[in-house]
């Protein structure tokens, strides 16, 4: 799947950057690891803390007291955000709750929002992991924000 984006990507001319938080980078990783991805890949930022989120991505502070960090309107502010910086044509936001602590009754462990912008369009997804394991939530929303590139690219 990785490969077949990468090519996609590289046929369509297109440039993609990440703002990952609960997945660490490891959709950069697994972008990266493709040869030919120098020339797709333009950036790509782990804004974990609250903090990187303020300070790279320009996060309003208020948008994360109001809603928190793994919301909706985070997960819009990151994406928005990082197309400005990145001026790619692709840009992804990643943000959520990984575990296997860190979840409430109202933002289960599992919980991940997932932004993709494509020139004008943006989308926001949500998603709701049911194993609590890190590293599956991890890889599955890695496994999802590719699906989803794939489709914004069609």
């Amino acid at each position: 799947m990785i490969k077949t984006l990468v090519k996609k990507l590289i046929k369509k001319k297109l440039k993609i950057s990440l703002a990952e938080s609960c997945t660490g980078g490891l959709l950069a990783s697994k972008i990266t690891s493709i040869s030919g991805a120098s020339k797709i890949f333009n950036l790509g930022l782990v804004t974990y803390s609250n903090q990187a989120k303020i300070k790279i991505l320009k996060i309003n502070k208020n948008v994360i007291k109001k809603y928190g960090a793994v919301s909706h309107e985070c997960c819009l502010a990151m994406v928005n955000n990082l197309s400005k910086i990145s001026k790619a044509n692709i840009n992804v936001s990643i943000t959520g709750i990984a575990g296997p602590n860190g979840g409430t009754k109202q933002k289960p462990v599992g919980l991940v929002y997932i932004g993709i912008k494509k020139g004008n369009k943006t989308q926001i997804n949500k998603c709701l992991f049911k194993n609590k394991k890190r590293s599956l939530i991890q890889k599955g929303t890695v496994r999802k924000a590719l699906n989803l590139i794939i489709r914004a690219t069609k």
